[in-house]
C-alpha cells in the first residue's frame, strides 16, 4: 500500500465540488457567500472514486497547530500553541520510515519511503520549521507569501496596499519566478509532486506528503480565472492581496468584499486545476490500484461570514472549523460519503494502519479505514476544536457549543519551545516543569462567553440560542469536560472553561 496525503490550506467545504455538488455557494452553508457556482472537476473526479466526508471538523487551528495534530495524533490547542514538532512527539513520518534520521545506503525490505512537498513557508521558518525531519526526503518550493528568498533590488509590480507589508515580499518572490501560471507555487507544487510520482513508483511503497499553501492568502489567482466570478478582473490597484482578518465593513464596502471573495474563488479553482497534475500521474501509472489518498485542509475561514473576512478572530464557527475531507482506498468506500465525525487528528492512525503499523498509546485519532469499509462503523460521540488560550468547541455535528474562557483563571503552556503567534499580546513566562505559565494573555471579547448552535436550522452559526436550551449547554458543557478528561487536557482547563 502507498499514501498520498495532500493538505490545501485554507479551503473552504463550501467552494469544493463534493460539497456544494452544483449548487451557488449562497445555497450551500451560508447565506453570506455570492450566488456563484465554484468549478473544482478534480475533486469531483478524486471524490467518485472515494470516499467524501460530510461531517469533518478540524481540531487545533491556525496552520501550525493543525498540523501538529497531523502528525502527532493528538490534540494540540488544550496544551500549546503555535510551535515546532518536541521531543517524544512520535511524529508520523519518522514512524514511517525510522531510518531516516541515520546514513543508509537503500531502503530496507520492510521501510516506507516517505517524500515531503511543500510550498508552505511556516513548515521551514523560525519557531516551527522542524516537520521535515522525519521524512525519507524533502522539498521546499520557494517563493510563497513572505518567504525570505527573493532578495531583488530590480523594480517589481506590487499593489500599492501591499507596500511596506510582508506582502511586498510576496511580490519581490513573485518577480522571481515568474508571472506565469505555470510559475506559480502551487503549479511547482503539485507537478514537482507528480514528478516525484513517476520516479519513485517502483519503490515497495512510499508516503507522499503534499502540503500545499494554497488557497490561503495572497489572492492573486490568473486574471483569466479571476473573470469567472468577477468581470472586472483585476479592476483597479488599489487592491491587496491579503484581507485584514477583522470586520469586513470596517475596512472596505460591499464591492471591495466581493472582490475579494472572487480572488478566493479563483485560488480554490487554481489549486483544484494543478491537483489534477497529481492524479493524471495516478492515471498514467496505474497507482489507483495500490495507493490510498487523503486530502483536506487544516481549516476553512471567514470571507463575509459572520461580518468577518479573514481567519481567527472569535469562536470556531462552521465556516471555519467544518472542513473537506476525502478518502480514496484502493477496495473501500468507492464513491459513497459517510455522516460519522472525524477530524484531522484522525489521519496519524489511519495512515499507520495503511501501512500495517501500530498505533502508540496516548493518541486521539481514530483509524478510519473501518468506516470507509463499513457505513455503520462508530468514529466518535463528540469533535473538539480549538485555538490555544482561546474558546473551544464542541459538536455532535448536530448542535455546536462554543465555550469561552474565564481570563481571570490560570493557563499554563506545555512544552518548552516559547510562544512564537501571538506576538506581543501573549507572555510567557520561565519554562519550569515541563510548562511555562502564560502570565498575560489578553483574551478578545469575541471569544468569550457562550455560543450554542443547531446546525440542523443554521448550518453557518448565524444565531446563538444557549439561552432558549440550557439543559443543552449543561450536557454539552460535560461533554467538554469528559472528551478533556479522556484526552488528558491539563486539570485546570476546568477551570479555565467553566466546567
Amino acid at each position: 500500500m502507498n499514501v498520498i496525503h495532500i493538505l490545501c490550506d485554507t479551503l473552504r467545504r463550501d467552494h469544493c465540488g463534493p460539497y456544494h455538488r452544483g449548487r451557488p455557494l449562497n445555497q450551500v452553508d451560508s447565506p453570506e457567500q455570492p450566488g456563484w457556482v465554484v468549478p473544482t472537476p478534480n475533486l469531483d473526479r478524486l471524490a467518485a472514486r472515494g470516499t467524501v466526508f460530510e461531517r469533518a471538523y478540524a481540531g487545533s487551528t491556525p496552520c501550525m497547530p493543525a498540523r501538529r495534530d497531523i502528525y502527532t495524533g493528538r490534540y494540540e490547542f488544550p496544551e500549546r500553541g503555535w510551535g515546532p514538532l518536541e521531543e517524544g512527539d512520535l511524529d508520523l513520518p519518522s514512524l514511517l520510515s525510522p531510518r531516516t534520521s541515520h546514513p543508509i545506503t537503500a531502503y530496507g525490505p520492510d521501510d516506507v519511503v516517505s517524500y515531503f512537498i511543500s510550498d508552505h513557508k511556516n513548515m521551514w521558518s523560525a519557531g516551527s520549521g522542524n516537520y521535515h525531519f522525519g521524512f525519507s526526503g524533502f522539498e521546499f518550493i520557494r517563493g510563497q507569501q513572505d518567504d525570505p528568498w527573493a532578495t531583488t533590488s530590480d523594480p517589481f509590480y506590487c499593489p500599492p496596499p501591499d507596500r511596506a507589508s510582508k506582502l511586498e515580499r510576496y511580490w519581490r518572490n513573485k518577480h522571481r519566478f515568474g508571472g506565469e501560471e505555470q510559475d506559480m507555487p502551487v503549479a511547482r507544487t503539485f507537478s514537482t509532486a507528480a514528478e516525484w510520482l513517476r520516479r519513485n513508483a517502483g519503490h515497495r511503497a512510499f508516503y507522499l506528503q503534499i502540503d500545499e499553501f494554497d488557497p490561503h492568502e495572497p489572492w492573486d489567482p490568473p486574471e483569466e480565472i479571476l473573470r469567472q466570478f468577477d468581470p472586472r478582473g483585476y479592476y483597479t490597484d488599489s487592491w491587496s492581496s491579503h484581507p485584514p482578518y477583522a470586520r469586513w465593513g470596517d475596512h472596505m464596502d460591499a464591492d471591495e468584499l466581493l472582490s475579494f471573495q472572487a480572488r478566493y474563488a479563483g485560488k480554490v479553482v487554481l489549486a483544484d486545476r494543478w491537483l489534477g497534475k497529481v492524479l493524471d500521474a495516478m492515471d498514467e501509472l496505474d497507482l489507483w490500484r495500490n495507493t490510498m489518498v487523503i486530502v483536506h485542509t487544516d481549516h476553512g475561514t471567514f470571507n463575509g461570514d459572520h461580518g468577518r473576512i479573514g481567519k481567527l478572530q472569535t469562536h470556531e464557527f462552521a465556516a471555519k472549523n467544518m472542513i473537506p475531507f476525502i478518502v480514496y482506498h484502493p477496495e473501500l468506500g468507492h464513491g459513497e460519503r459517510r455522516s460519522q465525525l472525524v477530524q484531522n487528528v484522525d489521519i496519524y492512525a489511519t495512515v499507520l494502519a495503511a501501512f500495517g503499523r501500530e498505533l502508540p498509546e496516548g493518541r486521539h485519532g481514530v483509524n478510519l479505514l473501518p468506516v470507509l469499509a463499513d457505513p455503520a462503523a462508530p468514529t466518535r460521540d463528540w469533535a473538539i476544536a480549538g485555538q490555544f488560550a482561546r474558546s473551544a468547541t464542541i459538536t455532535d455535528g448536530r448542535w455546536t457549543l462554543h465555550q469561552g474562557p474565564d481570563p481571570q483563571q490560570p493557563l499554563y503552556w506545555y512544552g518548552y519551545h516559547p510562544q512564537r503567534f501571538f506576538g506581543g499580546q501573549q507572555v510567557l513566562g520561565p519554562y519550569a516543569d515541563g510548562r511555562r505559565l502564560v502570565e498575560r494573555d489578553p483574551v478578545p471579547e469575541d471569544y468569550q462567553g457562550t455560543w450554542l448552535s443547531d446546525l440542523e436550522a443554521d448550518p453557518s452559526e448565524q444565531t446563538d440560542v444557549a439561552g432558549r436550551y440550557p439543559n443543552r449547554v449543561a450536557a454539552m458543557q460535560e461533554a467538554l469536560r469528559v472528551t478533556f478528561d479522556r484526552i488528558g487536557a491539563p486539570p485546570e482547563l476546568r477551570r479555565r472553561f467553566r466546567l
